[in-house]
């Protein structure tokens, strides 16, 4: 392929060449010294007047390629297996605990990962002694650039490559999102590339678990990339703030500028009301009371015609783009969010057993994810119904009595372990569905992956779309490791074993 070729209305071919990113530009350093350590077990290169200290089987050269707040990262090769990684050093990772655990989190999270658009750790490198254990070396699948660079570059793109990037993009939030995760800071940088066009996605020091609202109050995602509901400091938001920041991407990579470039956060909300438009009184429906009242008062701009303010991009584009770029995330790309519970006594009854959960939650030394998808359930159709509960419905405490006797213990009965059959339900005069409860969660998951699977079947990217070479997650990731306040020391042991699992030898060292 012509890397200057004008867009055409077709997909990358198989035979088409892609442009050669960029390389990322590394200092006059031809020759680091290097020298062994501990024995000959451990070899120590000096960069940036830094100590670099890795296991002996990464062999010299070794080329710093970046370096930021959090370290040094430096292409090296791993003699026994032949292939290049990329290694960061975060040094003194335990000094900060947010810092910690969220390398924590993302070691976690990459070794439960396992897709093609996914960076993969290859080595969490052992400290040479566990006592003085205070720098992490993580050792990535080695790229040659990233979105960012590509953007801010003077390569040529056709459109084929740009369906290609989102088409890559979106099959590997597809998997992140099946296994039960938001990511919560895509952005250009976050993506990574190869010379052959290849797409993965890195970063996961930020993401959290798709359905736990408890624990949403983190600084997350870089401004232009941000959801509108994070800017009205929602605490319940959804993967839908993913599928947000995917479109914001896909139009600065169209534009080769940002979408939304703002100065602060009101400058920010201003910039995507200006694009579509002030949101309707329905939009405005799972927002607080006070952010309602925020955004009533701002003034009011009309929705622009994508199609007119960016007639270079094509028009399948910009229909895809649109619907990722809505207002209400429950519509945000399929148009389409949870259906209200049959009737307010179900939601009556799943009110009781959160503030009931709420109260045992502390007792229980492991929550899995469902619990907390229930919890995102439970509240947000609570805000959506209130003004319909009366005070006789409260009457409806009692039935916990009835119902606790189909559950062969009082943690069984909050945790969601049924031991009652459709009779037992019949009995009682609710019906086998009468909570719902499985459904709904099974939706919340459902919901994110056919969501992204439109998308992925979206006429746009009809000729790279394949549902079978487009894998979920079979098993959700947990954060239970999470739920507890974990000390220094915890968090040291816990990375110290991931190392240990890449390097077993290292064990009785």
């Amino acid at each position: 392929m012509d890397a200057s070729a004008e867009p055409s209305d077709t997909v990358m071919s198989e035979a088409a060449a892609p442009p050669q990113p960029p390389q990322p530009a590394t200092p006059g350093i031809e020759n680091i010294p290097a020298t062994l350590s501990h024995g000959g077990r451990f070899i120590q290169y000096n960069i940036f007047g830094n100590i670099f200290e890795v296991t002996a089987k990464y062999k010299p050269p070794i080329m710093p390629i970046g370096k930021g707040a959090y370290g040094i990262v430096c292409s090296a090769l791993n003699s026994e297996t032949s292939e290049h990684v990329a290694i960061k050093k975060i040094a003194n990772a335990f000094d900060n605990k947010i810092d910690a655990k969220r390398t924590l989190r993302e070691i976690k999270l990459l070794r439960h990962m396992d897709h093609e658009n996914v960076v993969a750790i290859r080595d969490i490198i052992p400290p040479p002694q566990r006592e003085s254990f205070n720098d992490v070396y993580i050792a990535y699948e080695l790229m040659d650039t990233d979105l960012h660079q590509i953007i801010r570059s003077n390569q040529a793109l056709s459109e084929e490559h740009c369906q290609y990037f989102l088409y890559q993009i979106l099959r590997g939030l597809k998997y992140i999102h099946s296994a039960n995760v938001l990511h919560r800071d895509l952005k250009p940088s976050n993506l990574l590339l190869n010379a052959n066009c290849d797409l993965k996605i890195c970063d996961f020091g930020l993401a959290r678990v798709t359905s736990e609202t408890d624990f949403m109050t983190e600084y997350v995602v870089t401004r232009w990339y941000r959801a509108p509901e994070l800017l009205l400091n929602s605490s319940d938001y959804t993967t839908a703030i993913d599928v947000w920041s995917v479109g914001c991407i896909f139009m600065e990579l169209m534009d080769r500028k940002p979408l939304f470039p703002g100065r602060d956060h009101v400058h920010q909300l201003r910039l995507l009301m200006e694009l579509i438009g002030t949101p309707s009184e329905a939009e405005l429906e799972f927002l607080s009371e006070n952010a309602k009242k925020y955004i009533r008062q701002l003034p009011l701009y009309r929705r622009q015609s994508f199609t007119e303010k960016f007639p270079q991009v094509h028009p399948a584009a910009i229909d895809l783009v649109e619907k990722m770029l809505t207002f209400d995330p429950r519509r945000r790309l399929t148009g389409e969010f949870f259906k209200p519970p049959p009737n307010v006594f179900s939601l009556i009854l799943r009110f009781i057993i959160h503030i009931a959960g709420d109260i045992f939650v502390s007792a229980r030394t492991s929550i899995g994810w469902q619990f907390h998808t229930l919890m995102y359930i439970l509240r947000w159709k609570l805000r959506h119904y209130l003004k319909e509960i009366t005070f006789l419905h409260l009457l409806l405490v009692g039935d916990l009595v009835i119902l606790q006797k189909f559950f062969t213990s009082i943690g069984d009965f909050f945790w969601g372990n049924f031991t009652c059959n459709e009779g037992d339900w019949t009995r009682l005069g609710v019906g086998a569905d009468f909570f719902g409860i499985q459904k709904d969660l099974d939706n919340v998951r459902r919901n994110s992956i056919a969501s992204l699977e439109d998308a992925l079947a979206h006429p746009y990217l009809t000729s790279l779309h394949d549902i079978s070479d487009e894998p979920i997650c079979m098993t959700p990731f947990s954060f239970d490791f999470e739920q507890h306040a974990l000390t220094e020391e915890q968090m040291k042991e816990l990375i110290y074993r991931e190392a240990l699992a890449f390097n077993p030898e290292y064990m009785h060292m």
